[in-house]
């Protein structure tokens, strides 16, 4: 079928679906929600058999679903309507959530319905259930989707009268509803509101006088104190007491400045929290005390596993020297594998671009920032006493797609999505010894495939031409567990001393025919260029990203609808 996707962005969500159809053989282009014009083109020029629309804010035009089949992908049960579904269903601690496939027509989420499941729910952030249950659930709702439209059958009507309707109509959730009261909501309440706002829009609350939204929390079992107040620090995490306990929280984003994005805790606080006592590091890694920390490290029968969650996968230079000085830790333990477990949503996305933007020299920040994480490649290619592994529970991107190639195995869970490429960054070259390291995994064609074509690629793929080592486990405690038993058995393997001896050869026969060094100082030629040079793709670019300025067109890699067009008319409709 040929299928045109109608997108706010090109998501998590988006992506996954794109790498599913494609790899069923449907022709699929894709169209940001522009404005209706932009919309009715596309689909004139593509003249699809299906539009599906995975992530929209707005209704899809009439002038397009009434010519074409749409569906809609939305993230509630039958019934249920409105923009802050999934966020709902956080508040009022559903225990089952869904997804269904809806015909688009001229009322919002209300139109016939071809398709639905549902799944249970984690005690985790939005962001995390959309990523995870929600998108493999509105996997299997499209696919049942298009086999019901193949087989000529009809979606079944959507009647909100009914009184065994499951879902109801709501209308959007308003701040004062996510309001945390400190001295009455328990523990529980706050992070339910916290992790019900996590992505967007974040909840509006007042630390210290300073006006700002909350992301990311994190249940604290050591530390109490008056509750609101601030209790404790740890890097740029900070944590707050509740009634009967406290809450660690990681990110802010400063209210009523248009020009304000999410940023660490620690950063948006400044001085305020200069005489916040420090919690201990407990040496960095060693998961030893029952509280959150950043980076965790554990072993278990011959195997280190160190954790990364860092928040939406992004690495900036103080987490790569912590990160650094966590994996010195484990290469000195008496281990025979190493197992980079990353985050449960993202492995890595690479530099934080982020902190980046918010640096007084963002260019400067950025030469640090790519050093720092080329440093941790580098300790990871040059381990000479452990085998490791690379277990992407989560997503990655970019540089951190690199970095998951440092290791000597790379495990993949299914549905796991990989943007090897840095391109749709302002045209970025990369680094992270992605020169050496790519080209020892897949064919030439494939490397040129992989970071030129801007496209993200499943773990499917990614195992069948050799980026990865295999893909396994659909969900996470299935995927932890195998990679827990492969890494056991690559320990406890009796031809571990001959791997081992196998692998100091290939990296010295690898030095010799080229130094690491140089492929970094080819590398960090190119990035020099597009940090200082005077090409500024890459700055506007971080710019754009970072303070999420609306799209004004679709990237012709993504809109093949639009290549003829451009081909005619180059000077009016840029190639990238």
């Amino acid at each position: 079928m040929r299928i045109l996707f109608l997108a706010h962005s090109f998501n998590s969500l988006t992506q996954r679906l794109y790498v599913e159809l494609t790899a069923a053989g449907h022709e699929v282009s894709i169209e940001f929600d522009i404005n209706d014009r932009v919309t009715e083109e596309a689909a004139e020029l593509f003249a699809p058999d299906l539009i599906v629309a995975p992530f929209l804010k707005r209704a899809i035009p009439m002038a397009v679903w009434s010519r074409y089949r749409s569906i809609v992908i939305h993230p509630g049960i039958p019934g249920d309507r409105g923009p802050s579904a999934l966020d709902r269903a956080i508040l009022r601690g559903e225990r089952e959530w869904g997804v269904t496939a809806l015909q688009a027509n001229a009322e919002m989420d209300a139109g016939d319905v071809w398709a639905s499941a549902t799944f249970p729910m984690r005690e985790a952030s939005k962001s995390s259930l959309y990523r995870n249950e929600v998108t493999e659930t509105a996997v299997a709702c499209i696919k049942e989707t298009i086999a019901r439209i193949r087989r000529g059958e009809q979606p079944t009507p959507q009647d909100a009268s009914r009184r065994d309707m499951p879902g109801r109509p709501w209308p959007a959730l308003r701040q004062s509803e996510r309001a945390i009261d400190w001295r009455l909501d328990a523990t529980e309440t706050v992070l339910r509101k916290i992790r019900a706002s996590d992505g967007s829009p974040g909840v509006l609350d007042e630390i210290a006088g300073i006006a700002c939204y909350l992301f990311d929390a994190h249940e604290e079992g050591s530390f109490v104190g008056e509750p609101g107040a601030l209790v404790a620090k740890r890097g740029t995490a900070i944590c707050r007491a509740t009634r009967d306990g406290a809450v660690w929280i990681t990110h802010l984003k400063r209210a009523n400045d248009v020009e304000a994005f999410k940023l660490p805790a620690g950063l948006v606080m400044g001085r305020l929290v200069d005489d916040v006592p420090e919690a201990p590091l407990a040496s960095d890694a060693r998961a030893d005390t029952p509280t959150w920390r950043e980076i965790r490290y554990e072993e278990a029968d011959g195997v280190g596993f160190l954790h990364f969650p860092f928040y939406n996968g992004a690495m900036g230079t103080e987490q790569c020297a912590a990160l650094r000085r966590a994996y010195a830790y484990a290469q000195s333990r008496p281990t025979r594998v190493i197992a980079l477990m990353g985050g449960a949503d993202f492995w890595s996305n690479g530099i934080h671009l982020n902190l980046i933007e918010a640096a007084r020299h963002p260019a400067d920040e950025s030469w640090r920032n790519i050093n720092a994480i080329d440093d941790l490649v580098r300790d990871i290619v040059e381990t000479d006493r452990q085998l490791t592994v690379a277990a992407l529970s989560g997503n990655a991107g970019a540089g951190g797609a690199f970095l998951a190639l440092a290791a000597d195995r790379v495990y993949a869970r299914d549905g796991v999505i990989l943007n090897p490429h840095y391109k749709s960054m302002g045209n970025l070259y990369g680094s992270e010894y992605w020169t050496y390291l790519l080209p020892e995994r897949v064919t030439p064609g494939d490397a040129r495939s992989l970071v030129e074509n801007r496209l993200p690629i499943g773990a499917r793929r990614a195992a069948e031409i050799g980026l990865v080592d295999a893909h396994f486990g659909a969900i996470l405690p299935a995927f932890r567990a195998e990679v827990v038993r492969r890494a056991t058995e690559l320990a406890h393997d009796p031809q571990f001393p001959a791997m081992l001896e196998a692998k100091r050869k290939r990296r010295a026969a690898d030095e010799a025919k080229k130094p690491l060094s140089l492929f970094r100082e080819e590398e960090l030629a190119r990035m020099r260029l597009n940090f200082y040079g005077f090409d500024s793709s890459y700055h506007v670019a971080r710019h754009n990203f970072v303070r999420k300025v609306p799209r004004s067109r679709t990237p012709l890699y993504l809109a093949r609808h639009r290549r003829r067009t451009a081909a005619a008319h180059p000077a009016v409709v840029p190639s990238s």
